[in-house]
């Protein structure tokens, strides 16, 4: 599996429907796709929302990062992110 970083933004609007509610089927919908939410934060500044998720495969992350804008109303940014030490063997194996 793979991390990925999602940056959320809200549509305006949006902040009138959060809830416990609508996080859980947020959570659920991640699920059904496959993935898990490692952690999520909620932030100040150009960006709203960071998830951080794990997922199998990329087109899985695609489709949430669509299903979850339309069902929160969040536009999101989302990179794949590698940890210090897999960056460090990668970029040994390119030198």
């Amino acid at each position: 599996m793979g991390l990925y970083m999602m940056f959320g933004k809200y549509n305006p609007g949006a902040m009138r429907d959060v809830s416990p509610e609508r996080t859980e089927r947020a959570i659920a919908l991640v699920e059904r796709n496959g993935g898990k939410i490692v952690s999520g934060y909620a932030l100040l500044g150009n960006t709203d929302l960071l998830l951080i998720v794990d997922f199998p495969e990329t087109p899985q992350v695609v489709r949430t990062s669509l299903a979850l804008g339309n069902l929160l109303g969040v536009s999101f940014t989302t990179a794949p992110a590698v940890t210090i030490e897999e960056f460090d063997k990668l970029a040994k194996e390119e030198g």
